[in-house]
């Protein structure tokens, strides 16, 4: 990366492309563009902003990489649709920087937040809600039958599948997705625990079910409990084997 020059520079010391990050930001909250909006062409919007022409496309690329912008090759840059997943990714990056021997502290995390989802989704969910986590512990018991030799992966995908469904029905899209980025990258130490610990896989299923009973019958309260006993059993085996000089599974 070159080295900053006083052109780059503004009142504060401020890089210009702070400038540009801040001012298309403060567009979108005043409403001067939305989601699908198209960027004004660069010639204008470097005006607009105060910025040289190189810092603005410093900060467009700042905010492609953070799922803000999006260039379309010939078209322009347009704002996207500011889904919370796409804007919440980069928490997925710093889940995946986290050291084996910090992996409870991550753990400890999503437990305070599915705790919290699953206490929403007990008086939101639907129907179909309650069938389809239904049909994913089904899945589990058929994995189940295969004894010793179960393919632990696919129950560590069943049972993402099974807490996704229900940060989903939290109602709280912001919820839901740091929760489905921190789901997936814990996958390790929910399978290090489900080889290592014996009954490990028929315990989680058996808390599956009781948080299941308690969503059935929409009670916030109980299911929030039922969510955290679950999560912590994890969280624990996870600081107890923290070994920072291993690699894990």
């Amino acid at each position: 990366m070159a080295p900053m020059t006083d052109e780059d520079l503004v009142a504060g010391g401020r890089s210009q492309t702070d400038v540009v990050i801040q001012g298309i930001k403060e567009m979108l909250t005043r409403g001067d563009l939305e989601p699908g909006s198209r960027l004004p062409v660069e010639k204008e919007l470097a005006a607009l902003l105060g910025v040289s022409r190189g810092s603005l496309r410093e900060g467009v690329r700042a905010l492609v990489a953070l799922g803000v912008l999006e260039t379309r090759q010939g078209d322009g840059t347009y704002v996207t649709s500011l889904d919370p997943r796409r804007l919440l990714s980069p928490l997925g990056f710093l889940a995946d920087l986290q050291q084996p021997a910090h992996a409870a502290d991550l753990l400890a995390v999503r437990r305070t937040l599915e705790a919290e989802s699953v206490a929403l989704a007990a008086t939101r969910l639907t129907d179909d809600d309650l069938s389809r986590l239904s049909e994913v512990l089904e899945v589990v018991d058929d994995i189940l039958e295969g004894g010793p030799e179960m393919n632990l992966e696919a129950f560590i995908d069943a049972d993402t599948e099974f807490h996704r469904i229900i940060a989903r029905a939290s109602g709280n899209p912001p919820l839901a997705a740091v929760i489905d980025a921190l789901v997936g990258r814990t996958f390790r130490a929910r399978l290090w625990r489900a080889i290592s610990q014996n009954g490990a896989v028929q315990l989680a299923q058996a808390e599956h079910r009781a948080i299941l009973r308690e969503l059935v019958r929409r009670d916030p309260e109980r299911a929030r409990v039922r969510m955290e006993v679950h999560l912590l059993g994890v969280e624990e085996y996870s600081a107890a084997h923290a070994d920072p000089h291993a690699d894990g599974p």
